[in-house]
């Protein structure tokens, strides 16, 4: 398959997804919105990856290339191709949705448990520790299946359409270098100093073991989504 990615902002990349399409044999390219890069078409590619962005309001006058985007991803939510949004990308799909995205009590950083719903239908631990970088959250759309919570996130994510879209507010994909960039680039979310859902950047990257008990989490994931979507 050949996978399009829209990158949103120069310091939340593809991290650990690019290393897993390489290894899976798939195709990919990433399209950088936030330098002016025109969003792809979606006939031009077999599967859509929204990547992270910046936190706030969903705001067209404050992030110029999201008209286009939002035109991408309603016809990717009308088509049969798979659609995977994380963080920001989450976001925009839930919107797409109809849910509502707004901004949550706490902001969220860090490593936190995730515990699976029951009717999630992944094939994924029960319970496991995932990265987090947020302020916005957004409610579960119409039709759609909840992925699982944590403490201060309930909804971490959605299954849409069988799986065939799929929305996640945590970070699998996160490695110790990607963290790294976020944290000497990007801003904490909205409210993390007086958070307590929210870890300094030595909490972070203390054990970077953590980052290599995600890679197998990710890769079931995908390998679910691309299969289901395939299905």
């Amino acid at each position: 398959m050949h996978v399009h990615l829209l990158q949103h902002d120069p310091h939340r990349g593809p991290a650990r997804l690019a290393d897993w399409l390489t290894s899976m044999g798939h195709s990919h390219t990433v399209f950088h919105l936030d330098a002016g890069e025109l969003p792809p078409r979606l006939a031009d590619g077999d599967a859509l990856i929204l990547l992270d962005g910046p936190e706030g309001a969903l705001d067209d006058a404050r992030l110029p290339w999201l008209k286009g985007e939002r035109k991408l991803v309603a016809r990717a939510l009308d088509g049969h191709k798979p659609l995977l949004g994380i963080g920001f990308g989450a976001r925009l799909i839930a919107e797409a949705l109809g849910a509502v995205v707004a901004r949550g009590t706490f902001a969220e950083t860090g490593w936190h448990p995730v515990t699976l719903a029951a009717e999630s239908g992944l094939d994924l631990p029960e319970r496991f520790d995932a990265f987090m970088w947020h302020r916005e959250v957004f409610s579960l759309p119409e039709e759609a299946v909840a992925l699982g919570g944590s403490e201060a996130s309930p909804l971490q994510g959605f299954a849409w359409d069988g799986g065939r879209v799929l929305g996640l507010l945590c970070h699998l994909e996160a490695t110790a270098e990607s963290v790294e960039a976020l944290l000497a680039h990007v801003a904490p979310p909205e409210g993390s100093e007086a958070s307590p859902h929210a870890q300094d950047g030595a909490a972070m990257l203390a054990d970077t073991r953590r980052f290599d008990r995600l890679a197998p989490l990710l890769d079931r994931l995908l390998s679910q989504w691309l299969r289901r979507a395939a299905a």
